[in-house]
């Protein structure tokens, strides 16, 4: 099993791995992997280069959390590379990540997928709907990804929540941070969702609900404000600030979540780097959280 996974993933060198995740597959708890699909972008392409960026700039941070008091190298954290998505063929794409997320479920492992473009959250989402029936989203974007299709396309990161909704079906999935969308989609996500706009206010009253039920977090890196978060291929104003994001993340401590990912970071439009720095951070407070429960 480990052999097949080492196959399908890491396209380059692999030692280098993300700081951290450097325990093997049969001993690790969590299991990061790259998903570097950027093929349904609508305005600026290169979030396919964000989990390389992370992975190589994630020498830059600590391992340890002053937030939380806790070290990656106390968790059992694995980096299982990128896994080799075809140019040109979304649904290929899309089926690679839902069996090898499928895969690190059935081995009782964490998945944490790191895009991307968002649309890869779908498959993700598919894998462990498929293991976890009464799975519930939480769903942090500036965007609500509520649209039937996009430009006639049904497979897009413009509908990818519509689409995990078809999963998992109706008050099932918590949206927050969203500031951005067709009049149509909010209307839809009063009878569907539970969304909050512009903030990540009602977190307490949303895993009330939840209760002890399996959670899949998405979180497009977009939800943050483009002062702090430049780098990521549609940015939105109005958006949260990094503090009130990982006050956010620090809530979830607890909580039963059975898989997440990180997407929407295109480094290549941020020559500064803190997006991907910000990214690296989140990724260590994100995985900590999980480890805790």
């Amino acid at each position: 099993m480990f052999a097949a996974k080492e196959s399908m993933t890491m396209k380059g060198n692999p030692e280098i791995k993300i700081l951290g995740f450097e325990n093997p597959y049969e001993e690790a708890n969590i299991v990061v992997f790259g998903a570097p699909f950027d093929g349904t972008v609508s305005f600026r392409p290169g979030s396919r280069f964000g989990p390389a960026a992370i992975r190589n700039e994630s020498y830059g941070i600590e391992t340890y959390s002053p937030y939380q008091n806790a070290d990656l190298t106390e968790i059992r954290g694995h980096d299982a590379g990128d896994l080799p998505l075809p140019f040109g063929d979304t649904k290929a794409a899309l089926r690679i990540i839902k069996n090898f997320t499928g895969e690190i479920l059935a081995d009782r492992k964490i998945p944490i997928m790191l895009g991307g473009e968002h649309l890869v959250t779908l498959p993700a989402v598919e894998a462990a709907a498929e293991e976890y029936p009464d799975l519930c989203i939480i769903h942090l974007d500036a965007h609500t990804d509520l649209r039937e299709d996009y430009l006639g396309v049904a497979l897009s990161h413009a509908t990818v929540i519509r689409q995990v909704w078809k999963l998992v079906g109706d008050k099932r999935i918590w949206q927050f941070g969203i500031r951005s969308g067709e009049k149509f989609e909010f209307e839809w996500a009063r009878d569907h969702t539970s969304l909050t706009p512009f903030g990540l206010e009602g977190i307490e009253k949303a895993l009330e609900a939840i209760g002890n039920r399996p959670v899949y977090l998405t979180i497009d890196m977009d939800v943050l404000d483009p002062s702090v978060f430049p780098g990521t291929g549609t940015p939105e104003h109005g958006g949260v600030s990094f503090k009130e994001l990982l006050a956010f993340l620090l809530k979830l401590q607890g909580t039963r979540i059975i898989g997440a990912d990180l997407v929407e970071l295109a480094p290549h439009y941020d020559a500064s780097g803190i997006s991907t720095a910000a990214a690296c951070k989140l990724l260590r407070e994100l995985a900590l959280v999980i480890a805790r429960l």
